[in-house]
């Protein structure tokens, strides 16, 4: 067993153990919901409606396969601890994947490939939980060579006691260590639509028309305005503009958005495209946009000295940075600037030539500058988390080989634009909510009760107390000041990293609800997305809304066609969400990997990352992550999981989660996507 298939194995063993649906009165009944395989051969089946999965034993899966919508019937409710429910699959109700992205191998005798004259060949998927390879014979291989990259799609599923699933090889992807063919797996592995289809690029160009007379006519004129954009260096899709005046000790802050929403309308080709990818996918080598270029780097996007159209929300703030007003008009505005993050800190620090390039928004500059940190400020003080992690930017050459990770620098600029974009989002989604109009909105829960008291309990071995609300008081809830404070308290600390990664794993996932439910880790009582509606569904479709009600079309009819469609927006736009975030961090990885396979026998200094009771996770300073096989350690090391420590059994040496190690890099596999470290 694999290294992977052993830690995913472990995994779905706790859940299976310790998560279970309590009652047992769901026993006898059926449920219809999707399939996610282990590696151990059992499953989860995932229930829209129930926060606990239904687990599946091995011998109770049928033939299903990863992704399947399947039919299933409880044989044993919620037992002692447990608090899932334990069921069989009665049906396949239709099956969830068809083409699967892998790596090729003819037959074997000994160590030997018999590519010349075996029969038959199988693919081994790259995704772990399609736990068994596929059969592939000769005349359905297309020509692939031991180790390629292949899509295969699947003719005959498996599943039957000593019956494999059988596929046909529809496309070679190549060698993995052939640049572009590692991330092209990835791509294909999640199934994401690269290429537009014809008719949506034909939609597209036929409605990037420039901005006229006709066009801007009923909108806010505010070409005069000095407007600038600030972006990252090899930006070129610009969805969001800003200008400030100052008034006194007051400010008026415009925060302009690309009108996506003029181009794209409902129901168009375009939207549906746009709907089905929910957002832009940004890869080490490619970016696969949620619109096509025409659009998203043509005429939505506010590219300097080119009149666009716009929706525009302008507060007006005080001297400590409280937003007193806001409103949101449909307007048309002239970039005056392009500018990046690394200029505008240049400025910020004094860099003379830049400042004497730019003098005419220097003092503009430096007043966003200021207003930033007091916007800043105030969130802070209502509670904001902000983990401040480190997040990597992968270099790589013409040829699209990675040959540098480093952390991306975040500085007073990008703060700066974060600090506007969360103040246009949370002004829109206050006026809508008070309204009580449909809408989407961002939203992020309350920490489970019981991972904050483990929190709470851990950390008071550091002799750091929590308030936390008391336990199984539903209408209380712990304020997030707490984990703010305790980050505050262990900052500079040796405690610092573990405790700030034990902080964000007690965090739950942020997604898109057409309920209000405020952002926890914002400390927001109402949020939207709002600013990017170039490359974020949820934000095109809030532009239709406020475009109506702006035009007092907001009928009865629209609002009642709202409510009905928003649900299914909101929860897709979270799932493809999601999705982009795995592929993103599976292309970094790979791309890291890559990177390391150069650097065999270097030694580093790192973090502990994770500890399981399969290997130490480290994390370099540039992000690079690896593991120490606990197999290959000094000592045999016991897991004590409500200490996130390992224990050396005869030695009784520790290694702990946020621990400063120093490691040796011993092996770097792109095929497998994994890093082994070595403890020095």
């Amino acid at each position: 067993m694999g290294r992977k298939q052993y830690k995913e194995k472990k995994i779905k063993e706790k859940k299976y153990k310790e998560k279970r649906d309590r009652g047992g009165k769901q026993k006898s009944l059926k449920y219809t919901g999707v399939f996610q395989a282990a590696s151990g051969g059992f499953g989860f089946v995932r229930v829209e409606g129930y926060e606990e999965d239904f687990y599946i034993p091995r011998d109770c899966t049928k033939t299903a396969m990863h992704g399947d919508t399947v039919e299933i019937k409880v044989i044993h409710g919620a037992r002692g601890r447990r608090r899932s429910a334990e069921a069989e699959i009665t049906r396949i109700v239709e099956r969830g994947t068809e083409n699967v992205v892998g790596t090729f191998r003819w037959g074997m005798k000994g160590r030997r490939s018999l590519e010349d004259t075996a029969a038959y060949g199988f693919v081994i998927p790259d995704n772990k939980h399609f736990t068994e390879d596929i059969f592939v014979s000769r005349e359905r291989s297309k020509g692939a060579k031991d180790g390629d990259k292949v899509v295969v799609r699947i003719t005959e599923y498996g599943g039957r006691k000593g019956h494999k699933s059988e596929g046909i090889v529809s496309e070679i992807l190549g060698d993995i260590n052939t640049p572009g063919v590692d991330i092209t797996s990835v791509v294909r592995g999640y199934g994401l639509p690269e290429s537009f289809p014809g008719e949506v690029t034909t939609e597209a160009e036929a409605v990037a028309r420039p901005v006229d007379a006709k066009a801007a006519e009923g909108r806010k004129d505010l070409r005069d305005v000095v407007t600038i954009t600030i972006d990252g260096d090899d930006s070129k899709d610009f969805d969001d503009a800003v200008s400030l005046v100052r008034k006194g000790e007051s400010w008026e802050l415009g925060v302009h958005i690309a009108d996506v929403s003029e181009y794209v309308r409902e129901g168009s080709v375009l939207d549906a495209e746009a709907m089905r990818r929910g957002t832009s996918v940004y890869l080490p080598d490619r970016v696969i946009p949620m619109l096509p270029e025409v659009l998203s780097n043509g005429i939505c996007s506010l590219n300097p000295d080119e009149d666009r159209l716009t929706l525009s929300c302008i507060m007006k703030l005080d001297d400590k940075g409280r937003v007193k007003s806001s409103k949101i008009v449909e307007s048309v505005i002239r970039s005056h600037y392009r500018m990046t993050y690394s200029k505008v800190q240049k400025i910020l620090d004094g860099d003379e030539g830049l400042r004497r390039e730019y003098a005419d928004i220097v003092d503009m500059l430096t007043d966003m500058d200021a207003l930033a940190k007091l916007i800043r400020k105030r969130r802070n003080k209502h509670g904001a988390i902000d983990f401040d992690l480190p997040e990597a930017d992968i270099i790589l050459d013409s040829e699209g080989r990675t040959t540098d990770v480093r952390i991306h620098d975040r500085n007073d600029a990008t703060r700066l634009i974060e600090d506007f974009m969360l103040s246009a989002n949370e002004a829109v989604a206050e006026t809508f909510a008070l309204m009580h109009m449909p809408f989407v909105y961002r939203t992020h829960d309350e920490p489970d009760e019981e991972s904050l008291y483990d929190l709470a309990l851990f950390v008071s071995g550091f002799g750091i107390h929590m308030s936390l609300a008391k336990k199984g008081r539903k209408e209380e809830k712990t304020s997030p000041k707490e984990l703010q404070k305790l980050l505050q308290k262990t900052e500079g600390t040796e405690a610092e990293r573990l405790i700030r990664s034990l902080a964000l794993r007690a965090m739950k996932q942020a997604r898109y609800s057409t309920e209000c439910k405020g952002h926890y880790g914002l400390a927001m009582e109402y949020y939207t997305h709002f600013t990017s509606p170039i490359r974020r569904y949820p934000d095109l479709q809030i532009h239709r809304i406020i475009k109506e009600y702006l035009r007092n079309e907001l009928t009865g009819k629209r609002i009642s066609h709202y409510e009905q469609i928003l649900p299914k927006v909101a929860e897709k736009s979270s799932i493809l969400e999601r999705r982009a975030d795995d592929v993103e961090r599976d292309a970094d990885k790979l791309k890291m990997v890559e990177y390391m396979t150069g650097h065999i026998g270097e030694e580093y200094d790192g973090i502990i990352s994770g500890v399981t009771d399969w290997g130490i996770y480290v994390e370099l300073p540039n992000c690079i992550e690896g593991m120490v096989p606990l197999r290959d350690m000094d000592d045999y090391y016991e897991l004590e999981e409500a200490r996130h420590r390992v224990v050396g059994r005869a030695t009784g040496r520790t290694y702990r989660l946020g621990e400063a190690v120093r490691i040796q890099v011993v092996r770097a596999d792109k095929t497998a996507s994994e890093i082994d470290f070595r403890m020095v």
